[in-house]
């Protein structure tokens, strides 16, 4: 997904996170080899994303007519966003006990081989990988806070988006637990449950959250800041849903890993729950419990699923969860360049169906 934005928004992004960056650079430096290991690795987590989420913070700003003496502390703002999504990355990748990101070693990966390199076994390598990725991730939840309350912005500013990072990181944490609580479950999971924790999981902190976080800085009133939040649930609902699609239909290069990845897993996604109300759910679990096995078995287990009717059915509820989403914005009192905005968004969603 990408924002209509100015050049100088991202330069301005960019520049608040290597301040962050340079930062955890100098502090780690004093404490040691493993710390300014850690430090790099960081940095390296944190660079090259798209600043989806900061540039939410800057483009609700900016269509809703902020001023100009709350810019310096808006990229601030922003920029907290971005090492929050790292951080949760970052430990997201230790849950799934994955080494590597986009074909690259991540935090964890790279303090395997720090540990291997040091002589330690396979068990010690992965603790050291582990703990260095636990650690990294809480000292990026902790920088994104600290730049939110190191912002020259009033009291009552600085208060309301602590409340929004806190929302974020609290209903972020409920979200993840809930879908590994659902993965070890031997019991079936009925479709509300998966729907909310497909919700908590990325609609506030990458959605509601950094909107209204840009309408808290604009100065906006509350029933524009309360439009935003029900906008951003309701699309952050939908770009999730439609990541169950990708995972197990999309490409590689969408999914960002190998192609029904979901199916190979075996996730209990809301895809897999409609599969399981469907007639042809005896087909779908024979297919699924197959899929691991290789791309042969991955093809039959997208096939079954779209015979039984659950891909057509997600496609549907992400069409009208978007609708909804549209929805808001008509009835909303935004100004008309934050509404086009709003619905240049939902539209992007829409073009990531697979």
């Amino acid at each position: 997904m990408a924002l209509a934005t100015t050049p100088a928004a991202r330069h301005d992004i960019d520049s608040a996170i290597e301040g962050a960056l340079t930062r955890l650079d100098r502090r780690l430096g004093q404490l040691g080899d493993g710390a300014r290991a850690l430090a790099s690795a960081i940095r390296r987590a944190a660079e090259g994303g798209k600043r989806f989420r900061p540039l939410l913070v800057v483009s609700a700003f900016d269509t809703l007519g902020g001023p100009d003496i709350a810019r310096p502390a808006l990229y601030q703002v922003a920029a907290a966003f971005e090492l929050l999504h790292t951080a949760f990355v970052v430990h997201d990748d230790v849950i799934d006990h994955d080494v590597e990101r986009r074909g690259m070693p991540n935090v964890g990966g790279e303090f395997r081989s720090r540990g291997t390199e040091r002589g330690a076994d396979a068990a010690g390598a992965a603790l050291l990988g582990d703990a260095a990725a636990i650690l990294a991730g809480d000292l990026l939840l902790h920088e994104a806070s600290r730049l939110v309350a190191m912002a020259e912005i009033p009291a009552d500013v600085r208060r309301d988006l602590l409340l929004l990072v806190e929302d974020a990181v609290l209903v972020s944490a409920a979200g993840e637990l809930a879908d590994v609580e659902n993965a070890v479950s031997a019991g079936d999971i009925d479709a509300d449950t998966i729907l909310r924790t497909t919700h908590d999981k990325t609609a506030v902190y990458s959605f509601s959250a950094p909107l209204e976080a840009g309408a808290v800085l604009a100065g906006a009133e509350a029933p524009v800041r309360h439009a935003l939040e029900r906008f951003g649930q309701r699309l952050g609902l939908a770009y999730q849903l439609v990541d169950d699609l990708i995972g197990a239909f999309g490409s590689a290069a969408a999914a960002g890993k190998d192609e029904g990845s979901d199916l190979r897993e075996a996730k209990k996604t809301h895809l897999i729950v409609l599969a399981r109300e469907s007639e042809h759910w005896p087909e779908v679990s024979d297919a699924l419990a197959n899929a691991h096995t290789g791309p042969v078995a991955i093809r039959a287990a997208q096939s079954a699923l779209s015979a039984s009717g659950a891909r057509v059915r997600l496609e549907h509820l992400v069409r009208d969860t978007l609708d909804e989403a549209r929805g808001i914005v008509a009835a909303s009192t935004l100004p008309e360049e934050c509404q086009g905005m709003l619905l240049d968004l939902v539209d992007a969603v829409q073009e990531r169906v697979p």
